[in-house]
């Protein structure tokens, strides 16, 4: 390959240029969004996404697999955030991969399964963060599911002791199941989480929410805040309402 030539020096006018205070506002608080983030520590943050595979959930799964990029896009390409992908189909399996830090890899993984008849598994999803968290801090679950048809007594016990171990869980819910419902918003209060509708006609929304849930899975509330998105600024006021409520 041919090597450029140099480009020459800009000659800078004589005459100082003010910059533009909202530029520099904008600057300013992505820098402090940058290093919230770091004030995690160097360990990564880690997320869990969690998706219904059951007949019910082909038609969106394609719109799963685009919005996950966004995701790792809101961390950029700091490598600072892990995804570990977690589904449930069939009759009684349920699968998980490993912690990956690369869009293509999740992607690769979700575009090869395919949706196939079986009830939902939840409990097993909550369970396996439950143990995942034990070995290693999981700093976010994010679900994306259409149905219940668990006790919810069980899925409850098992999102409170998430509640206490600080993984608050975040879920999407496609379509308008009444039981899916009272179940997915008894989930987000009990681990100080949110609950939000997963409807395909507003999948930038969509985009933007899971953006602000990685920053949150990178960074807490102070990153959320630093950027101040106005995504991010629903996702605190879910959050600490449930905290509150």
């Amino acid at each position: 390959m041919s090597e450029k030539t140099p480009a020459k020096p800009t000659t800078l006018p004589t005459e100082t240029q003010r910059s533009d205070p909202n530029a520099v506002a904008s600057f300013l608080k992505q820098a402090r969004a940058l290093g919230a983030g770091r004030v995690a520590g160097a360990s990564k943050g880690r997320l869990i996404l969690a998706l219904d595979a059951t007949m019910s959930r082909q038609p969106t799964w394609d719109l799963a697999c685009a919005l996950q990029a966004e995701m790792f896009d809101a961390v950029g390409k700091t490598g600072r955030l892990e995804v570990q992908l977690v589904y449930f189909r069939g009759f009684g399996e349920c699968r998980s991969s490993k912690f990956v830090s690369d869009t293509g890899k999740l992607k690769d993984l979700m575009v090869k399964i395919d949706c196939r008849g079986g009830h939902t598994q939840i409990g097993k999803v909550l369970s396996h963060a439950l143990t995942e968290t034990e070995a290693q801090k999981v700093n976010a679950l994010v679900y994306i599911g259409d149905a219940m048809e668990e006790e919810v007594d069980d899925l409850a016990e098992k999102a409170g002791r998430l509640g206490l171990k600080g993984v608050p869980v975040f879920l999407f819910q496609e379509g308008h199941d009444p039981s899916a419902e009272r179940a997915f918003k008894e989930i987000a209060r009990l681990t100080r989480g949110a609950w939000f509708r997963f409807d395909r006609n507003a999948a930038s929304t969509l985009a933007e929410l899971l953006s602000a849930i990685a920053i949150y899975a990178t960074g807490g509330y102070p990153a959320l805040e630093a950027r101040g998105r106005g995504a991010d600024r629903l996702l605190i006021e879910n959050m600490r309402g449930r905290s509150g409520s």
